[in-house]
């Protein structure tokens, strides 16, 4: 890898990474302008999060190996306006050294929610305050991969300890900031019940912002930047009024019982007066007026496109601040029902200081209005239409506060934006909400009505579909290179390949391959020798959306999570952000980081809240977009994920989404759709679960009917990783062989095969089976051969010089040896080297005839086999090779590694358990 280069792409990242870091901090109290600290007041923090800060989640989208990570007692004490009661800081330090972070012994999935803290003694909280003028409570949690969050103490709501703890603050200090350092939203109800509650001054999410975290909490406490987040979902007062509740964390189905009213759509409808914090609320340290000064229409039918010119102005004295323009839509209700307001636009503002004003404009495309019927009750079944009548806009602080402003739209009659086709329809028969009568109260009554079924054979849909095959031509010398440059053309190119080669093309590698960068997720194209002969390069994934994890142990930058970023309400920022990570992943030559990810927080319980963006499907696509965009820029490329509505952990690999066409479409395939069509994504990866009844990996509909036939996506489709299949006509049972269904859907690309396993078919998949028993075509597997190199051909790695994989590296000695090992206390490379270790390792083993040498792992990992860990290791102080491993269910386990051409003399091995967990029992060197 090129250091200096990604150097300079990493300090370029940082200060941008902060930036957003701070402005995705939502500030929700703040009584008698308790915040921002003034110069010259001290501080006592409570709560070991200030020095155990999150900075992102766990699983695959947060485990980044960073250079470094500022604390927030860190950045708190790098900033001189702050001043920190030191004592009570270095009580803190003591007790944690006696109890350190628990990190779940470091396997899958197995980190807490939340970490112990220290007992406070009342003498202790009383002298904190008579030294300090105000308190500063962190409240820690963390969230993630394979694991939902609970509704209990230590996960969504508040431990006993903790309980007691703020209590005791309380009662000695009158001015309580509370900093909650979370993945996802939680419980705030005991903001209204706890004791001596009106000393809780002030409330602040500062979320998981990656390793500039504490700087960036610093700015906005000390003032140095006035907040300017908003909340991108609704904190509701219990956990039971989030109205997919009853339908969610099922272990066989979830019924979306729901439909489109997903969060504040559902709030504002039926129950506000549940929600505690609304969608888009959040405070300042000053104020702002806001005034439409004039609205337009441009274009005519449905290209119409509503303009809003919206002045905004700082009227405070004193602080400088963003703000961010939320407009709102009131649709009439028709006959197909709508939700009482809908994010319909927004813009976030330049920085104004007091006195000075910004017109911004929002500009709303009519066919954002449309919404799907999926029963043909407008008399368009299965179209997008905007229905007559009176459209209302709203403009303000957030969904609750937005004030009714003096543009309309009136509609005489419906319009069809846009004639589509039955797909994804629910097999199981169920009903979904819908609002009734408008009551008194100025709510609409919930009724529910029963959800349209599937009446389309989907085997004639994907017969009358099939794709051409073409007559396989064997090598008639055309290499990649001509197709790029326009001397031949793809389907001359991909004639040329066997049915063997076609069948190694859509599988990918890893973990950790070592044909691409160290430590990445996959490698994927020019895998086998032949197909690498043909001119495909090997092109690399690496897992995302939060930075690049390396479980070499290389380092990248870690940015803050998707939930922080949206909070930013700031596309251009979030851009910019995933335009400079692009620059570090063309550094790391990285072709496409595995995000965003951009599922919809269907409920806060939801382990992987933290990877994505929103409730609301218009924040979650503009931000999709946005990022996708700015890898696009630097030359690389995100993949969207997970492909659909993968919004639960709880046996993700099983469960089905059951859910209304209209649900899929209005709410969680709309980010996908806005990615595809705005951001210009080019790579998706689909999810675990089911969409009523089939795999989302082999689903053609979702893979082929919309998303290729109906947005034009002409990317690749990958797996995530080790997904399962059934078959995308009758559905029934499922398997991860099954890639024949996959190709069929059109996922193009299976996730993952183990390394050096792609060519021989080592997970055994019926690829070839199906082409001989004729119920998988050529063409379907040319098809997504074409996809692939289409990729590739406009990948970074087409850009570098072909260069073949070298299986075997040469290491030289650091001193040659005589025979006599005693003098060195060396280990015989000719013995097992027996290690019976978890954690980082150094041992000197002695070569005394040197060759060539098969490393080898005795590793035993006690977790399922979805788990993942890996540790890597060093010769001389020189990456060699990384070891990955699934769960084993503690079985003791023998993993291959690479060959190493070794010397006569002494070697250190290094050995890094980067992704910790495992238990390595010993090495194996073989002389081959």
């Amino acid at each position: 890898m090129q250091t200096e280069t990604i150097r300079i792409a990493q300090k370029n990242l940082v200060p941008v990474s902060r930036q957003a870091a701070g402005e995705g901090i939502v500030l929700l109290e703040n009584k008698n302008a308790t915040l921002p600290l003034n110069k010259g007041e001290t501080i006592s923090l409570f709560g070991r999060c200030q020095i155990d800060t999150y900075r992102s989640g766990t699983g695959s989208g947060g485990a980044v190996n960073v250079p470094y990570a500022v604390n927030a007692l860190q950045g708190l004490r790098a900033n001189p306006s702050i001043n920190i009661n030191e004592v009570l800081v270095t009580i803190y330090e003591d007790w944690i050294a006696q109890h350190p972070f628990d990190d779940g012994g470091g396997g899958w999935a197995a980190e807490p929610w939340f970490q112990q803290e220290m007992p406070l003694a009342d003498e202790i909280i009383k002298q904190a305050a008579a030294n300090s003028d105000k308190a500063l409570f962190f409240i820690g949690r963390t969230a993630g991969e394979d694991q939902d969050n609970a509704d209990a103490a230590g996960s969504y709501r508040l431990t006993d300890a903790e309980i007691l703890m703020l209590e005791k603050v309380n009662t000695y200090f009158d001015k309580v900031i509370i900093v909650l350092n979370v993945t996802n939203i939680m419980d705030m109800s005991w903001l209204e019940s706890i004791k001596n509650k009106q000393s809780i001054q002030a409330v602040l999410y500062s979320w998981a912002a990656g390793m500039e975290g504490g700087h960036a909490l610093a700015d906005v406490l000390c003032g140095d930047i006035s907040p300017s987040g908003r909340l991108s979902d609704t904190i509701a007062y219990q956990l039971a009024d989030y109205p997919s509740s009853a339908n969610f964390g099922h272990k066989d189905y979830n019924l979306y019982v729901e439909d489109i009213y997903v969060g504040y759509r559902y709030f504002e409808t039926f129950n506000p007066q549940a929600v505690q914090y609304a969608f888009g609320a959040g405070l300042s340290y000053t104020q702002f007026s806001r005034e439409l000064v004039s609205h337009s229409v441009e274009g005519v039918g449905i290209n119409q496109v509503l303009q809003f010119d919206i002045k905004v102005e700082n009227i405070g004295e004193k602080y400088s601040s963003k703000e961010v323009i939320q407009i709102y839509v009131e649709a009439p209700q028709g006959r197909l029902g709508k939700p009482a307001r809908v994010l319909a636009g927004f813009v976030k503002s330049t920085t104004l200081k007091p006195g000075e004003d910004e017109i911004l404009r929002v500009c709303i495309a009519l066919k954002t209005l449309a919404s799907y019927d999926d029963s043909g009750v407008t008399g368009h079944s299965n179209c997008y239409v905007v229905e007559p009548g009176t459209y209302q806009f709203y403009v303000g602080a957030s969904v609750r506060h937005a004030q009714l402003i003096s543009a309309t739209l009136q509609l005489e009659q419906l319009l069809v934006t846009e004639k589509l086709t039955e797909a994804l329809a629910p097999v199981k028969d169920f009903e979904r909400l819908k609002p009734g009568e408008l009551e008194g109260n100025g709510l609409y009554r919930a009724t529910y009505e029963s959800v349209p079924q599937r009446s389309i054979p989907l085997a004639d849909r994907i017969q009358a579909n099939m794709p051409r095959s073409f007559a396989v031509t064997g090598d008639q010398g055309i290499r990649l290179t001509d197709v790029k440059a326009g001397r031949a053309s793809l389907t001359d190119f991909v004639a040329q390949m066997s049915h063997e080669q076609l069948a190694t093309i859509v599988r990918g590698e890893g973990m950790c391959s070592p044909k691409v960068t160290p430590g990445t997720a996959a490698a994927f194209g020019g895998l086998s020798d032949s197909l690498f002969n043909l001119g495909i390069p090997v092109a690399a994934a690496a897992d995302g959306p939060s930075g690049i994890r390396m479980d070499s142990g290389h380092k990248a930058t870690q940015v803050p999570i998707g939930t922080l970023l949206a909070c930013t309400w700031n596309s251009d920022l979030n851009e910019q952000l995933f335009y400079l990570m692009g620059q570090e992943l063309y550094a790391n030559q990285i072709d496409t980081l595995l995000g965003p990810g951009i599922n919809i927080h269907r409920h806060p319980l939801n382990g992987r809240n933290f990877e994505y963006f929103s409730e609301d499907p218009l924040m979650t696509g503009i931000m999709a977009a946005a990022q996708t965009r700015g890898l696009k820029k630097a030359g690389v490329s995100g993949t969207i994920k997970h492909f659909a509505s993968n919004d639960q952990e709880t046996a993700r690999v099983d469960v089905d989404s059951v859910m209304s066409q209209r649900a899929l479409r209005e709410i969680h395939l709309k980010p996908f759709e806005m990615a595809v069509k705005e951001g210009e994504a080019s790579t998706l990866m689909t999810a675990y679960n089911t969409i009523n009844g089939h795999w989302t990996a082999s689903n053609y509909d979702l893979n082929t009917t919309i998303l290729r036939g109906e947005w034009g996506f002409t990317g690749i489709v990958m797996t995530d990783w080790w997904a399962k299949m059934n078959d995308p006509i009758k559905a029934g049972k499922e398997d991860k062989t099954h890639t024949s269904f996959m190709i069929r859907a059109q996922n193009d690309l299976y996730m993952v095969v183990e390394n050096d396993g792609a060519e021989g078919n080592s997970m055994g998949d019926d690829t070839l089976e199906a082409l001989e028993n004729g119920t998988l075509t050529v063409g379907e597997l040319q098809r997504s051969a074409m996809n692939i190199c289409r990729f590739i051909m406009e990948a970074p790695v087409m850009g570098r010089p072909l260069k073949a994989y070298e299986p075997i590296k040469t290491f030289a000695a650091k001193s040659y040896i005589s025979k006599d090992l005693s003098a060195v206390n060396a280990l015989a490379i000719e013995d097992r080297i027996k290690l019976n270790c978890k954690t980082n390792t150094s041992v000197t083993i002695a070569v005394t005839e040197p060759g060539i040498y098969q490393c080898s792992s005795l590793i035993r990992y006690d977790r399922n086999s979805q788990a993942q860990s890996s540790y890597s290791l060093r010769l001389n102080g020189l990456f060699s090779m990384s070891f990955s491993v699934n769960g084993t269910d503690g079985k003791l386990i023998t993993t291959e590694g690479l060959k190493v051409k070794l010397e006569n003399g002494h070697y250190t091995l290094d050995l890094d358990f980067v992704k910790s967990g495992l238990e390595l029992e010993g090495l194996i060197f073989t002389k081959v």
